[in-house]
Protein backbone atom coordinates (compact mmCIF):
# COMPACT_ATOMS: atom_id res chain seq x y z
CA UNK A 1 0.00 0.00 0.00
CA UNK A 2 1.71 3.33 -0.97
CA UNK A 3 -1.34 5.83 0.67
CA UNK A 4 -2.96 4.97 3.61
CA UNK A 5 -7.07 4.90 4.16
CA UNK A 6 -8.53 8.52 5.59
CA UNK A 7 -10.40 8.17 8.44
CA UNK A 8 -12.59 10.25 11.27
CA UNK A 9 -14.47 9.85 14.06
CA UNK A 10 -16.15 12.23 16.43
CA UNK A 11 -14.67 12.98 19.66
CA UNK A 12 -16.33 14.78 22.94
CA UNK A 13 -14.52 17.37 25.18
CA UNK A 14 -16.03 19.42 28.12
CA UNK A 15 -16.47 22.07 25.14
CA UNK A 16 -18.11 20.64 22.68
CA UNK A 17 -17.89 17.66 19.43
CA UNK A 18 -14.67 18.11 17.26
CA UNK A 19 -13.45 15.46 14.50
CA UNK A 20 -9.80 13.40 15.09
CA UNK A 21 -8.21 12.41 11.52
CA UNK A 22 -6.56 9.50 11.29
CA UNK A 23 -4.71 7.64 8.73
CA UNK A 24 -5.29 3.88 8.03
CA UNK A 25 -2.32 1.62 6.54
CA UNK A 26 -2.45 -2.36 5.74
CA UNK A 27 -5.57 -4.87 5.69
CA UNK A 28 -8.79 -2.05 7.09
CA UNK A 29 -10.08 -5.39 8.97
CA UNK A 30 -7.06 -7.00 10.41
CA UNK A 31 -7.92 -7.10 13.79
CA UNK A 32 -4.49 -6.88 14.88
CA UNK A 33 -4.37 -3.09 15.35
CA UNK A 34 -1.29 -0.94 15.97
CA UNK A 35 -1.66 2.33 16.98
CA UNK A 36 1.04 5.31 16.48
CA UNK A 37 0.42 8.45 18.30
CA UNK A 38 2.97 11.35 17.71
CA UNK A 39 4.61 14.37 19.94
CA UNK A 40 3.59 16.97 20.92
CA UNK A 41 3.79 19.52 17.72
CA UNK A 42 3.98 16.82 14.96
CA UNK A 43 1.24 14.91 12.99
CA UNK A 44 0.20 11.25 12.15
CA UNK A 45 2.17 11.42 9.24
CA UNK A 46 5.18 10.80 11.22
CA UNK A 47 5.28 6.98 11.17
CA UNK A 48 4.72 6.72 7.26
CA UNK A 49 7.66 4.58 7.12
CA UNK A 50 7.02 2.77 10.21
CA UNK A 51 3.51 1.83 8.34
CA UNK A 52 4.59 0.93 5.31
CA UNK A 53 6.68 -1.98 7.02
CA UNK A 54 4.60 -3.21 9.46
CA UNK A 55 1.17 -3.05 7.64
CA UNK A 56 2.08 -6.55 6.32
CA UNK A 57 1.10 -7.85 9.91
CA UNK A 58 -1.08 -5.10 11.65
CA UNK A 59 -3.69 -2.40 10.68
CA UNK A 60 -1.62 0.96 11.22
CA UNK A 61 -3.81 3.51 12.61
CA UNK A 62 -1.86 7.52 12.93
CA UNK A 63 -3.87 9.78 14.59
CA UNK A 64 -3.60 13.57 14.16
CA UNK A 65 -4.38 14.16 17.91
CA UNK A 66 -6.94 16.43 18.24
CA UNK A 67 -5.27 20.57 17.29
CA UNK A 68 -2.84 18.74 15.09
CA UNK A 69 -2.88 18.21 11.19
CA UNK A 70 -6.42 17.35 9.79
CA UNK A 71 -7.89 17.30 12.92
CA UNK A 72 -10.07 20.11 14.73
CA UNK A 73 -9.17 22.73 16.67
CA UNK A 74 -10.55 22.38 20.25
CA UNK A 75 -13.18 25.01 21.49
CA UNK A 76 -11.33 25.53 24.73
CA UNK A 77 -7.37 25.73 24.85
CA UNK A 78 -7.83 24.50 28.29
CA UNK A 79 -8.60 20.99 27.13
CA UNK A 80 -5.13 20.61 24.95
CA UNK A 81 -4.52 17.98 27.62
CA UNK A 82 -3.36 14.21 28.02
CA UNK A 83 -6.77 13.41 29.65
CA UNK A 84 -8.86 14.71 26.74
CA UNK A 85 -6.21 13.05 24.61
CA UNK A 86 -6.80 9.67 26.16
CA UNK A 87 -10.60 10.20 26.03
CA UNK A 88 -10.25 10.73 21.68
CA UNK A 89 -8.08 7.74 21.37
CA UNK A 90 -10.92 5.34 23.85
CA UNK A 91 -13.13 6.59 21.05
CA UNK A 92 -11.15 6.09 18.45
CA UNK A 93 -10.42 2.34 19.52
CA UNK A 94 -14.35 1.44 19.36
CA UNK A 95 -14.44 3.28 16.12
CA UNK A 96 -12.12 0.50 14.88
CA UNK A 97 -14.02 -1.80 16.73
CA UNK A 98 -11.32 -4.02 18.45
CA UNK A 99 -10.80 -4.72 22.29
CA UNK A 100 -7.06 -4.50 22.27
CA UNK A 101 -4.68 -2.49 20.38
CA UNK A 102 -0.71 -2.30 20.24
CA UNK A 103 0.90 1.17 21.23
CA UNK A 104 3.65 3.29 20.09
CA UNK A 105 3.88 6.63 21.41
CA UNK A 106 6.73 9.24 20.57
CA UNK A 107 7.04 12.24 23.51
CA UNK A 108 3.53 13.48 23.64
CA UNK A 109 1.94 9.76 22.33
CA UNK A 110 3.78 7.82 25.12
CA UNK A 111 2.39 9.71 28.27
CA UNK A 112 -0.94 9.40 26.75
CA UNK A 113 -0.13 5.83 26.34
CA UNK A 114 0.79 5.78 29.77
CA UNK A 115 -2.37 7.09 30.81
CA UNK A 116 -4.26 4.47 29.93
CA UNK A 117 -1.91 1.55 29.89
CA UNK A 118 -1.91 2.08 33.43
CA UNK A 119 -5.90 1.79 33.89
CA UNK A 120 -7.51 -0.90 35.19
CA UNK A 121 -9.37 -2.81 31.91
CA UNK A 122 -7.08 -0.65 29.61
CA UNK A 123 -7.22 -1.82 26.04
CA UNK A 124 -3.50 -2.02 25.42
CA UNK A 125 -1.57 -4.88 25.20
CA UNK A 126 1.50 -3.95 24.19
CA UNK A 127 2.98 -1.17 24.40
CA UNK A 128 6.02 1.04 23.16
CA UNK A 129 7.12 4.49 24.93
CA UNK A 130 9.57 6.31 22.66
CA UNK A 131 12.01 8.63 24.40
CA UNK A 132 9.32 9.81 27.45
CA UNK A 133 8.27 9.20 31.03
CA UNK A 134 6.59 9.69 33.99
CA UNK A 135 10.15 12.31 35.12
CA UNK A 136 10.67 14.83 31.65
CA UNK A 137 14.31 16.67 32.09
CA UNK A 138 13.76 20.53 32.25
CA UNK A 139 16.10 21.13 29.91
CA UNK A 140 14.07 19.56 27.33
CA UNK A 141 10.95 21.18 28.39
CA UNK A 142 12.61 24.54 28.65
CA UNK A 143 13.52 23.98 24.78
CA UNK A 144 10.34 22.44 23.52
CA UNK A 145 8.29 25.45 25.17
CA UNK A 146 10.74 28.06 23.67
CA UNK A 147 9.17 27.56 19.95
CA UNK A 148 5.87 25.10 20.51
CA UNK A 149 2.82 27.80 20.35
CA UNK A 150 4.25 30.39 17.83
CA UNK A 151 3.55 30.07 14.59
CA UNK A 152 6.23 31.19 12.27
CA UNK A 153 5.32 31.34 8.13
CA UNK A 154 7.66 30.50 5.71
CA UNK A 155 7.76 31.50 1.96
CA UNK A 156 9.11 28.27 0.79
CA UNK A 157 10.07 24.24 2.06
CA UNK A 158 13.50 25.57 1.98
CA UNK A 159 13.13 27.76 4.64
CA UNK A 160 11.00 25.46 6.94
CA UNK A 161 13.30 22.43 6.21
CA UNK A 162 15.92 25.16 7.82
CA UNK A 163 13.54 25.86 10.78
CA UNK A 164 13.07 22.18 11.46
CA UNK A 165 16.79 21.55 11.82
CA UNK A 166 17.45 24.18 14.26
CA UNK A 167 14.74 23.29 16.45
CA UNK A 168 14.50 19.19 16.05
CA UNK A 169 17.71 18.51 15.88
CA UNK A 170 17.19 15.81 17.86
CA UNK A 171 15.55 13.61 15.32
CA UNK A 172 18.84 12.38 13.61
CA UNK A 173 17.61 13.27 10.23
CA UNK A 174 20.36 11.25 7.56
CA UNK A 175 20.34 14.23 5.00
CA UNK A 176 18.42 16.54 3.12
CA UNK A 177 15.78 14.10 1.72
CA UNK A 178 15.12 12.76 5.14
CA UNK A 179 14.50 16.44 6.71
CA UNK A 180 12.21 17.18 3.73
CA UNK A 181 10.19 14.64 4.21
CA UNK A 182 9.56 15.06 8.12
CA UNK A 183 9.37 18.71 7.72
CA UNK A 184 6.66 18.59 5.01
CA UNK A 185 4.63 16.62 6.76
CA UNK A 186 3.52 19.00 9.47
CA UNK A 187 3.35 22.09 7.14
CA UNK A 188 -0.23 23.26 6.25
CA UNK A 189 -0.56 26.08 2.56
CA UNK A 190 -0.79 29.52 3.77
CA UNK A 191 -1.15 32.09 0.98
CA UNK A 192 1.96 31.17 -1.00
CA UNK A 193 3.80 29.89 1.85
CA UNK A 194 3.38 28.07 4.74
CA UNK A 195 2.88 27.54 8.39
CA UNK A 196 3.03 24.78 11.12
CA UNK A 197 -0.21 22.18 10.94
CA UNK A 198 -1.26 23.03 14.57
CA UNK A 199 -2.97 24.81 16.82
CA UNK A 200 -0.95 27.56 18.25
CA UNK A 201 -2.82 27.24 21.47
CA UNK A 202 -1.84 23.50 22.21
CA UNK A 203 0.77 25.47 24.54
CA UNK A 204 -1.64 27.06 26.22
CA UNK A 205 -2.02 24.17 29.13
CA UNK A 206 2.11 24.23 29.17
CA UNK A 207 2.21 28.23 29.83
CA UNK A 208 -0.33 28.10 32.58
CA UNK A 209 2.17 24.92 34.22
CA UNK A 210 3.21 25.90 38.33
CA UNK A 211 6.25 23.79 40.11
CA UNK A 212 3.52 22.40 42.03
CA UNK A 213 1.33 21.20 38.90
CA UNK A 214 4.18 19.86 37.69
CA UNK A 215 5.14 17.59 40.84
CA UNK A 216 1.59 16.98 40.89
CA UNK A 217 1.29 16.06 37.42
CA UNK A 218 4.78 13.55 37.54
CA UNK A 219 3.33 11.60 40.61
CA UNK A 220 0.07 10.99 39.13
CA UNK A 221 1.94 9.57 35.81
CA UNK A 222 4.38 7.24 37.87
CA UNK A 223 0.81 6.06 39.65
CA UNK A 224 -0.19 5.35 36.52
CA UNK A 225 3.27 3.75 35.27
CA UNK A 226 2.98 1.48 38.15
CA UNK A 227 -0.53 0.03 37.07
CA UNK A 228 1.02 -0.75 34.00
CA UNK A 229 0.26 -4.53 33.20
CA UNK A 230 1.47 -5.31 29.66
CA UNK A 231 4.54 -5.91 28.17
CA UNK A 232 6.53 -2.53 27.42
CA UNK A 233 9.56 -1.51 25.55
CA UNK A 234 10.91 2.00 26.03
CA UNK A 235 13.32 3.48 23.83
CA UNK A 236 15.87 6.33 24.40
CA UNK A 237 17.56 8.87 22.00
CA UNK A 238 21.24 8.54 23.03
CA UNK A 239 21.49 12.14 23.47
CA UNK A 240 18.01 12.92 24.72
CA UNK A 241 17.27 15.83 26.12
CA UNK A 242 14.07 15.07 27.66
CA UNK A 243 14.53 11.24 29.34
CA UNK A 244 17.49 11.04 31.05
CA UNK A 245 19.92 7.90 31.09
CA UNK A 246 18.84 7.90 35.15
CA UNK A 247 15.03 8.30 34.30
CA UNK A 248 15.05 5.04 32.23
CA UNK A 249 17.01 3.56 34.34
CA UNK A 250 14.30 3.80 36.96
CA UNK A 251 11.73 3.45 34.58
CA UNK A 252 13.16 0.02 33.72
CA UNK A 253 12.80 -1.01 37.45
CA UNK A 254 9.57 -0.58 38.33
CA UNK A 255 5.93 -0.51 36.79
CA UNK A 256 6.37 -3.21 33.61
CA UNK A 257 10.04 -3.16 34.12
CA UNK A 258 10.56 -2.31 30.42
CA UNK A 259 13.84 -3.31 28.81
CA UNK A 260 15.35 -0.48 27.45
CA UNK A 261 16.86 0.04 23.91
CA UNK A 262 18.99 3.10 23.34
CA UNK A 263 19.18 4.46 19.60
CA UNK A 264 22.71 5.71 18.91
CA UNK A 265 23.06 8.89 17.35
CA UNK A 266 19.62 10.24 17.86
CA UNK A 267 18.24 12.64 20.63
CA UNK A 268 14.65 13.75 21.11
CA UNK A 269 13.04 11.35 19.69
CA UNK A 270 13.70 8.92 17.34
CA UNK A 271 11.43 9.24 14.34
CA UNK A 272 11.85 5.41 12.42
CA UNK A 273 13.62 6.62 9.45
CA UNK A 274 16.09 4.03 10.34
CA UNK A 275 15.25 0.47 9.15
CA UNK A 276 17.08 -0.73 12.14
CA UNK A 277 14.57 1.03 14.80
CA UNK A 278 11.77 -0.17 12.79
CA UNK A 279 13.25 -3.18 13.26
CA UNK A 280 13.38 -2.84 16.94
CA UNK A 281 9.88 -2.15 16.88
CA UNK A 282 8.82 -4.79 14.77
CA UNK A 283 10.73 -7.51 17.08
CA UNK A 284 9.11 -6.40 20.39
CA UNK A 285 5.72 -6.31 18.87
CA UNK A 286 6.59 -10.14 17.25
CA UNK A 287 7.36 -10.94 20.61
CA UNK A 288 11.26 -11.04 20.58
Amino acid sequence: MTEPLQGAVQCLSPAGLHTMRYVQWGEPRNPRVLLCVHGLARTGRDFDRLARVLARDYRVVCPDVAGRGRSDWLRDPGHYQINQYAADMVTLIARLDVEKVAWLGTSMGGLIGIGLAGLPQSPIERLILNDVGPHLELAGLLRIGAYVGKQPRFENLEEAIAYNRSIASGFGMRGDDEWREITASALRPDGNGFVLHYDPAISTPLRALTPELVQSGEQLLWQLYDGIRCPTLLLRGETSDLLSAESAAQMAGRGPRPPVVTIPGVGHAPMFFDPAQIEVVRAFLAGA
